[in-house]
């Protein structure tokens, strides 16, 4: 019986109720018009099950937002059933598949419950990410499957250099602004933390471009990615700092078409739940083969 998982409530980095929200209101307004990262992120994630030979009955598309991994799923490699679970009610209403609203900081299914578990650029926003893995971990049924994307610590990093820059011209300080996203050398870790076994990691760089900073940040607002962190400043960002920074964008980044670009660093982990059937390290010192052997007297 796999045991159940506290949730580490201490040094919070995000508010949940404002992940939420921010979501909520990303579907109310033009969600399909700022989806298109979400379905690339998604479509790219389910690719990797081409090479896999296993069946999946059940398969849960965890943080699903608008469906993208369960849609691209069935692309892919068709399950019997996808369950689409968000912490945003006003998201997955919209959806045909069987949907939950859930948290994944406080994930409300049985142990050993679903074959396959996507998540698409949503682990992000949970302040336990370890906890969040070894939620995931404990739901997901022996050699079953987990797939998730999320974003690295290289993402946005443009935006991070201006905002900074500017924020400490006009102001004389520099306040949170953008998540403290994953590092890549810490995901295979992660997951072995979290109990999967046969870890695999892999990055990739999806650039985005813009015609100026203001058309970015409409982006990041219209896909429910704008700053949740709770030591952020209540107060609506100052209109000299946008402008300053918008300033700042062109002067460094301006491409010769006149175009800025905004970089999104995609961190994709796969790992299994473990099983008897799975290949297994050989235990140590039973190799046969002798050192001076192979490297000669």
């Amino acid at each position: 019986m796999k045991k159940p998982i506290l949730l580490n409530t201490e040094n919070l980095l995000f508010d949940r109720h404002s992940v939420r929200l921010h979501r909520d209101r990303a579907s109310l307004v033009d969600w399909p018009k700022h989806r298109f990262l979400f379905d690339e992120v998604a479509r790219r994630l389910a690719e990797r099950l081409l090479d896999i030979t296993e069946n999946f009955d059940l398969a849960l598309d965890l943080g699903c937002r608008g469906g993208s991994f369960g849609a691209q799923l069935n692309a892919v490699k068709p399950v019997t059933q996808v369950i689409s679970a968000d912490l945003s009610y006003v998201m997955i209403e919209q959806l045909e598949t069987i949907s939950v609203v859930a948290d994944e900081e406080f994930l409300p299914f049985a142990p050993d419950s679903f074959d396959l578990i996507g998540s698409v650029l949503s682990l992000h926003w949970t302040n336990d990410l370890p906890g969040a893995l070894a939620q995931i971990a404990r739901i997901t049924k022996p050699n079953g499957l987990f797939l998730g994307a999320l974003f690295g610590s290289d993402s946005l990093r443009e935006l991070k250099i201006c905002l900074a820059e500017a924020e400490s011209e006009v102001s004389g300080g520099v306040s949170p602004r953008i998540s403290p996203f994953t590092e890549v050398r810490d995901a295979g870790a992660l997951l072995q933390r979290a109990g999967f076994a046969l870890p695999v990691t892999d990055i990739d760089t999806i650039t985005l471009k813009y015609t100026d900073a203001f058309s970015l940040m409409k982006e990041l607002r219209g896909m429910g990615e704008t700053n949740s962190l709770l030591s952020r400043k209540k107060s609506l960002t100052g209109q000299k700092i946008l402008l300053r920074t918008a300033e700042l964008y062109q002067q460094y980044f301006e491409d010769e078409d006149g175009y800025i670009p905004a970089t999104f660093q995609i961190i994709y982990m796969t790992g299994w739940s473990p099983h008897e059937s799975q290949q297994q390290p050989s235990k140590r010192g039973s190799g046969v083969v002798q050192l001076t052997e192979t490297l000669g007297e």
